[in-house]
């Protein structure tokens, strides 16, 4: 909004030309995604906890050992994600170029994963379902949204349907139609490996800052033409307000964070950790980074395989291979701390983001 504000101004006054500039909007998305959810964090907690939007830990019965360390959380307001999300849509809103096809579905994803989480988090603490949405129900909302945005990238004549494959420059995968597919399961994976990567204090929100700061240079560097065809990587003109997109959820994240560190005074709930991931997901299909989740996301992709393998052992050789899944409640029931866990998860967070990037010369 701000881009044609001011933008067109820039004969009358030379100064508002730095809204020409991705990098000046990205920085100010961040900082109005941090403001508002700092200032705005005591209120929307105190408007939680009025309306009795608090979290429920599941009894002894349902998770033997768990309740014993989380017990204490009981009645800690959650649906925080409905501040990040909010603020998340307004920055870009302000700061992006609205007009950017990119921008568009971005806000169009957030927006529809928001609504799912917002379902699945009003059943279980209005309808007293502890599970909230069905399993089925939740993919099927997930799984739409990922078949529409595969689609209209298959029928975008300007997206390829190619794999960019990193360290390697001369080895390339075209899906072709099957291309579909693939952008569906990125975005459902993604959306649901953040989602069960939310079981601690503000190590989803940690977690997720790093990896949209990552994509943030990703997708800075892929939407302009010089530093692709230096970094010999594939140019995608338009990509690089998602940059933009990118800095506002990192901003949201650093924010919210001063509320959810440990001990935390409100939980995002699925209203954002579906959200958020599935934006990352979708941030990543758009700019063709997609298999670079698997080491920008490291930590997301391990706690989802770590579920995986403990349902599939358990089924199959009624063995579990960890005390309890996801892998941080595993950590957990070994003893350690809470924030042990979270903070050395964070910091493998932080060394896989940085390698991340480092890709970007090594091809």
């Amino acid at each position: 909004m701000f881009y044609y504000l001011f933008y067109p101004l820039k004969d009358l006054f030379s100064g508002l030309n730095v809204f020409k500039y991705i990098t000046f909007r990205a920085s100010l998305a961040a900082m109005t995604t941090f403001f508002i959810s700092v200032f705005l964090g005591r209120y929307v907690i105190k408007l939680l906890g009025d309306l009795r939007i608090r979290e429920h830990v599941r009894d002894k019965e349902e998770v033997r050992g768990l309740y014993d360390l989380h017990h204490h959380k009981q009645g800690t307001p959650t649906m925080g994600g409905l501040l990040m999300v909010g603020s998340v849509i307004l920055a870009t809103l302000l700061w992006a170029d609205i007009k950017n096809k990119y921008i568009i579905i971005s806000l169009i994803s957030i927006f529809w994963l928001g609504g799912v989480g917002f379902l699945d988090d009003y059943i279980k603490l209005k309808v007293k379902r502890s599970k909230g949405l069905s399993v089925r129900a939740k993919f099927l909302g997930q799984i739409i949204l990922g078949l529409c945005v595969g689609t209209f990238l298959f029928l975008d004549p300007e997206v390829s349907t190619k794999l960019d494959m990193p360290f390697l420059k001369n080895i390339i995968f075209d899906l072709g139609v099957f291309y579909i597919i693939f952008v569906m399961f990125v975005i459902v994976g993604t959306s649901n490996a953040v989602n069960l990567t939310d079981g601690l204090d503000g190590l989803a929100t940690g977690c997720l800052l790093m990896v949209a700061f990552s994509y943030g240079v990703l997708s800075y560097v892929t939407g302009h033409l010089r530093l692709a065809e230096y970094l010999l990587i594939p140019y995608i003109d338009g990509v690089g307000e998602l940059a933009v997109f990118c800095s506002a959820i990192f901003g949201a994240c650093l924010g919210f964070l001063w509320f959810n560190c440990h001990p935390a005074s409100v939980f995002m709930g699925d209203v954002g950790s579906l959200a958020l991931g599935g934006a990352i997901g979708l941030v990543a299909v758009l700019i063709k980074k997609e298999l670079l989740l698997v080491i920008v996301g490291g930590i997301f992709v391990i706690e989802a395989l770590s579920v995986i393998l403990q349902v599939g052992s358990f089924k199959l050789r009624k063995k579990r291979i960890f005390k309890m899944a996801p892998l941080h409640h595993h950590f957990q029931m070994l003893g350690w701390p809470e924030s042990k866990v979270i903070v050395r998860f964070w910091i493998i967070a932080a060394i896989l983001a940085l390698f991340t990037l480092t890709t970007l010369k090594l091809r």
